[in-house]
């Protein structure tokens, strides 16, 4: 779908290459740019002790890109990299915005130069206020500062960690999608223009029901345990076989009676204490005790066959491990294969959409840092006694 569309990439981590991955994968030509060091997440293994092979963590958001090595504290490879800019569709970077000022590849250098680049900036907390220019990840921008973590903590329990990656999967797709906006109104206008994205924007955005009763009535309803929620029915229950599995019943409740003629106890639907979602919350404690003896008679499977029998909105609570056997999963093209490196493919996460009938998957490999240097120098018009001069420099790796 991206055919043509050329990308420049200059990212670190995950939120900023996530985006660049998922348009790599779609059929854009994306370049990275990483520093002689290299993007830190090459390293991400490196404190294990145990071996393994290959970096899971880099190869997800960096298949099917070209890498090339530039030193752009250097006049020489600031150079380079504005020279590979030129010929781009798309410059997107989460360096922070005073770096890229000093090493003039800021919006106002860049854009003046290059009208029709589309300019896109990933950062932690935006491009204006007090902390633009403050460092943040999406544990903290995403997590902490939004009101994520705060909500999806129960009340009474401690803060606790967002698993790696995930707000910054979450923004990177919300890049993927700014990118593509300006990328249809520059071929309506022919102009390029800048696009941002934050992980703190991002984060509000995830939250965004809650927030707009936040916004709008001035307060929330807490994240309760089990046996406190706001709607018992809505909940989590585990059967007989050590498995747990979510309800989210339709309507607050209008599925009530067919889950309780579903667990075999269809008096419970008219029972005072129960009948209605007000006498339900008000002996929600209760209720959660009859639902969990229920279920405990059940294993997962007979539940199964008896939630889908009467249509109720319900699903296993799996591990990941689960999840990468889970053949519905596999159906909805969840999973892909990625080239290796070393020769044939091994199993990863998709980018999560799907466009029957089009390659939108993996173009290949993750590159080795400065795999691509020399060949994209040529592609920008750099000769060969030129490029070995970069290198011989230090300006590029």
């Amino acid at each position: 779908m991206l055919e043509g569309l050329k990308v420049v990439e200059l990212a670190t981590y995950i939120a900023g290459p996530g985006a660049g991955g998922v348009m790599a994968d779609w059929g854009a030509e994306v370049v990275k740019i990483e520093s002689p060091a290299g993007d830190p997440m090459r390293r991400f293994f490196d404190s294990l002790s145990d071996s393994h092979e290959g970096n899971p963590v880099f190869e997800m958001d960096n298949r099917g890109k070209r890498s090339i090595a530039l030193d752009i504290t250097k006049p020489e490879g600031r150079e380079a990299a504005a020279r590979l800019i030129a010929g781009a569709d798309v410059f997107l970077t989460n360096v922070r915005p005073a770096a890229l000022k000093r090493a003039g590849l800021d919006y106002d250098s860049l854009g003046a130069r290059y009208p029709r680049l589309i300019y896109c900036s990933l950062t932690g907390y935006g491009l204006q206020g007090p902390d633009a220019d403050k460092p943040g990840f999406d544990v903290t921008a995403f997590w902490a500062r939004s009101g994520v973590a705060s909500l999806t903590a129960p009340k009474g329990i401690d803060p606790f960690g967002l698993r790696t990656g995930v707000g910054d999967h979450t923004c990177s797709l919300a890049t993927v999608s700014a990118i593509l906006a300006a990328v249809f109104e520059r071929g309506r206008t022919g102009k390029g223009r800048l696009v941002e994205t934050s992980l703190l924007r991002t984060g509000v955005y995830a939250i965004a029901t809650d927030m707009a009763i936040q916004l709008r009535l001035g307060k929330i309803a807490s994240t309760r345990p089990r046996e406190q929620a706001v709607n018992p029915l809505a909940n989590y229950f585990k059967t007989a076989d050590g498995h747990w599995l979510c309800l989210n019943p339709r309507d607050g409740g209008a599925d009530w009676p067919d889950l309780a003629r579903a667990l075999g106890q269809p008096e419970l639907a008219s029972d005072p204490r129960f009948a209605k979602g007000r006498e339900r919350r008000t002996n929600g404690a209760e209720l959660v005790r009859t639902l969990d003896a229920a279920f405990a008679g059940l294993t997962l499977a007979e539940a199964a066959a008896r939630l889908d029998e009467a249509d109720i909105v319900w699903a296993p609570v799996q591990t990941p491990a689960e999840c990468a056997a889970d053949p519905q999963a596999q159906a909805a093209g969840c999973f892909v294969e990625t080239p290796n490196p070393k020769g044939g493919t091994f199993r990863a996460p998709a980018a999560p959409a799907r466009f029957p009938g089009a390659d939108d998957g993996p173009k290949g490999p993750a590159p080795a840092l400065g795999q691509h240097t020399r060949e994209v120098l040529a592609g920008v018009g750099y000769s060969p006694a030129e490029i070995e001069r970069l290198l011989a420099e230090g300006a590029a790796a």
